[in-house]
C-alpha cells in the first residue's frame, strides 16, 4: 500500500486517528482559546506580492544600527520601556519571556457528491473512492515536516517536497497549509483518495521553530532530488527518526470541536490559496493541538487505518 497525491505518495484508510502518543495527550479546555488568541481580528487583504506564498527559509537582514533596544541611562530602552530578561529554568536554561506555546490545527475535509470539501469526522468510517484533505494551521511561524509509515515500516519525508514550494516548508503563523494542494492542475491530485487495499498508514507531523539538522530544504533539497533521483523521497537517518520519537513523549495538550458537514467556507479557500493569515471570526480548526510547555518542537500523527 502506498499514498498518490501530489506527493505522489495512494492513501488508503477507513478510519483516522490524531494524536500525540497514547498516553500523553490530554484534553484541555483552554487549549482552543490560548491557540487562536494570537489569531488577528481583522484579516489581512494583502496577498504576497508574487501571489504565493514563499514557503523558502526566511532570509536573515543584519542591520548594523538598531534603534529599539537602544537602552538609556535609566535602563530603559528608547521606547521607555523596562527590558524583559530571559527567565531560567533548573538547568540554566534560558527561556524568553512571553515566548507562546507551539500549537498546530488540523482539520479533515472530505470531497462530497459535488466535489465541495466538507468537514468530516476523523473517526468516522472512510470507503473506496472515499476522498480526503488535510488543512494544518500553526500559531507561530516554523518549519513543517510531515513524514509517512506503511505498516509501521521505515519512514519517508514527504513534506518538504523538491517539486512542491521549491522544496521551501517555512510556515507562517495562521496562514493555513492544506495537505494535498488543491490548486493542484489535476483532480485527482488535489485529495487522498481511499483504495480498496488494507493497511495501516500513519502520517507524522513535525512542527520546529528551527529546521532539523540533517534534513535538506529548499536548494539543498532541490540540488539532491536532481543529482540523485534514488535519494528523494528523503528517508530520515535512524539518529534523526529517534529525536522525532523522543519528541513524541512530550504531553501535549488537545481540544476537538464536534462540529461536522460544513462546507469550507470562501474565507478559508482564499486564506489558503492566496496565502492570507485567518482571522478571529473565521472557522477553527476542528482538533487543536499545543505542547504542554514552551518547547522548540511539537510532534503528533494522523493515523490512517483501513478495514475492509
Amino acid at each position: 500500500m502506498r499514498f498518490v497525491f501530489v506527493f505522489f505518495v495512494v492513501l488508503c484508510s477507513s478510519a483516522l486517528l490524531v494524536s500525540a502518543a497514547p498516553n500523553v495527550l490530554q484534553d484541555q479546555d483552554d487549549v482552543r482559546g490560548a491557540f487562536l488568541t494570537s489569531r488577528p481580528k481583522e484579516k489581512s487583504t494583502k496577498a504576497p506580492a508574487s501571489g504565493t506564498v514563499s514557503r523558502r527559509k526566511p532570509k536573515v537582514v543584519v542591520t548594523e544600527n538598531k534603534n529599539t533596544n537602544v537602552k538609556t541611562p535609566d535602563n530603559k530602552t528608547a521606547d521607555n520601556r523596562t527590558p524583559k530578561t530571559p527567565t531560567s529554568d533548573s538547568k540554566g536554561t534560558q527561556t524568553p519571556v512571553n515566548t507562546q506555546r507551539m500549537g498546530l490545527g488540523l482539520t479533515l475535509f472530505m470531497r462530497d457528491a459535488n466535489g465541495s470539501a466538507v468537514r468530516t469526522d476523523p473517526t468516522r468510517v472512510f470507503h473506496k473512492g472515499d476522498r480526503v484533505r488535510v488543512l494544518l494551521e500553526t500559531n507561530s511561524d516554523g518549519y513543517l515536516y510531515i513524514f509517512n509509515t506503511t505498516n509501521d515500516g521505515a519512514p519517508v519525508m514527504i513534506y518538504p517536497d523538491a517539486s512542491l514550494d521549491e522544496g521551501g516548508n517555512y510556515l507562517q503563523a495562521h496562514v493555513p497549509f492544506e495537505i494535498p494542494s488543491s490548486m493542484s492542475t489535476e483532480d485527482r491530485l488535489r485529495w487522498l483518495a481511499f483504495d480498496e487495499t488494507a493497511g495501516d498508514e500513519k502520517l507524522f507531523f513535525v512542527f520546529t521553530k528551527e529546521p532539523l539538522t540533517g534534513l535538506p530544504i529548499d536548494d539543498d533539497l532541490i540540488a539532491l532530488c536532481r543529482n540523485s533521483s534514488s535519494a528523494c523521497p528523503v528517508k530520515p537517518t535512524a539518529e534523526i527518526w529517534a529525536q522525532v520519537q523522543k519528541e513524541m513523549q512530550h504531553p501535549l495538550q488537545a481540544n476537538r470541536s464536534k462540529q461536522t458537514g460544513q462546507t469550507e467556507t470562501p474565507a478559508e479557500k482564499e486564506a489558503t490559496t492566496r496565502g492570507l493569515g485567518l482571522a478571529k471570526e473565521d472557522p477553527e480548526p476542528s482538533m487543536i493541538l499545543m505542547a504542554s510547555s514552551r518547547t522548540s518542537k511539537l510532534v503528533t500523527i494522523l493515523g490512517l487505518v483501513h478495514k475492509e
